[in-house]
């Protein structure tokens, strides 16, 4: 019992010690197989290494070059902050200097704004060809006044009565614009139906006489505002003049006094000269002259801002381009005086208020007896010379200035 006991424990022993030997073994190939792995992956890691390493290089290099363009706009922008202070500093040193510079931006807007007008026109199609050719042509030189002449279709006796009171016919107004710098046309636009009758016989006339602006504009009274917004616009595009003046065709004027008068204000660059007034908001319709929008101005019984009568009035230079660069959001009232002073307001505009410009028929003679010439006459109670077409040349006879004063005129 004994004796068997002992060969148990002795085979006991032997399977324990069989089982750690191979336990030992396995640990040992463990160990040696973990070694390969690691020499194996250590070779694979050099073979891949280079190109990881070379992107680093590449992307250190970029990083350098980046590092050197960032150098190089550091340094032109110190170089350029250094020319701007000492540009600066110059200008301020100079206040002719900053003139300079506002006049030559003023002039680049405006030269913008003119070729934008006159391209503006040419596309819509203006009946009138003859000016809108030769755009370039009429800006070349400098010009003191354009004046407009407000008409309409059914005017061609008031025209004929100024063509033979105070505006030259044919060559003596070519001879004016080049010599004077004065230009005198009709003003224009076009029927609802473009090419019928009424077109046709204003184009006749053009023909004959040479003297109209055609707008590219319907006319109508109820738009007068529209019509006076196109005129300054096409004008200013046409022409380079220091003055735009728009004028009924049943005022009288005399425009050597009105050259002068306006030669005075040379040196205005935003003027706006007239009769000064600021008559009633007419809020009740069915009158002359209603207002619509009454409603805008406060309440019933207010009265409008200072503006100029409608009869005839001028704007200077820059408020003529003012007008050509804000056409398409200038608002309009039904009355263009109106509308026309309200496009001024906010803006640093001198109102200059001239009675000479809105003299009475009656009392136009005695004041060019006195030495004091009217520039315009007309009737208050017509809004312009009653019954013009006849009483044209009768104004003109006691109120003219003379056939010589605008040969001997210096502006």
């Amino acid at each position: 019992m004994v004796t068997h006991t002992k060969m148990s424990m002795k085979h006991h022993h032997r399977g324990l010690e069989l089982s750690a030997s191979k336990s030992f073994v396995s640990k040992k190939w463990t160990f040696f197989l973990c070694i390969g792995f690691f020499c194996a992956g250590t070779l694979f890691s050099d073979r891949m290494w280079p190109e990881p390493e070379a992107n680093v290089v590449s992307r250190e290099a970029s990083d350098e070059r980046l590092h050197l363009v960032s150098d190089d706009c550091d340094s032109s922008k110190k170089s350029l902050k250094l020319e701007s202070k000492d540009s600066l500093g110059e200008a301020y040193k100079s206040p002719d200097a900053i003139q300079t510079l506002d006049k030559t931006i003023s002039t680049l807007e405006m030269e913008l704004a003119a070729a934008r007008a006159a391209q503006e026109s040419i596309m819509n199609g203006s009946p009138v060809s003859d000016d809108f050719k030769l755009p370039e042509t009429a800006t070349r030189r400098k010009y003191l006044m354009v004046v407009g002449v407000n008409t309409a279709f059914s005017s061609r006796k008031r025209r004929d009565s100024v063509r033979a009171t105070w505006m030259p016919p044919g060559e003596n107004r070519k001879k004016l614009e080049e010599e004077k710098g004065i230009v005198m046309r009709f003003v224009i636009g076009h029927s609802a139906t473009p090419g019928g009758i009424l077109d046709r016989a204003i184009q006749a006339e053009e023909s004959k006489h040479g003297d109209f602006l055609r707008l590219d504009h319907v006319e109508g009274y109820l738009e007068l505002s529209a019509k006076t917004k196109s005129y300054f616009t096409t004008a200013y595009a046409l022409w380079d003049a220091d003055f735009y003046v728009k004028v009924d065709d049943d005022v009288h004027v005399n425009i050597a006094t009105l050259g002068a008068e306006l030669a005075r204000y040379r040196m205005k660059p935003r003027v706006y000269i007239g009769c000064m007034k600021s008559g009633p908001v007419l809020a009740q319709k069915g009158v002359r002259y209603h207002e619509p929008e009454y409603w805008k101005f406060g309440e019933e019984g207010n009265k409008y801002f200072r503006h100029a009568t409608g009869q005839l009035y001028a704007i200077s230079r820059e408020l003529a381009s003012y007008i050509s660069i804000n056409q398409n959001v200038l608002h309009k009232y039904v009355n263009e005086d109106v509308s026309l002073g309200s496009w001024f307001l906010g803006l640093d505009v001198e109102h200059v208020d001239d009675r000479r410009l809105c003299c009475g028929t009656t009392d136009c003679e005695w004041k060019a007896q006195a030495g004091n010439m009217c520039v315009a006459s007309f009737d208050w109670s017509c809004s312009g010379i009653c019954r013009s077409a006849d009483r044209m040349k009768d104004v003109h006879r006691r109120c003219g200035e003379g056939p010589n004063a605008l040969l001997a005129a210096s502006f």
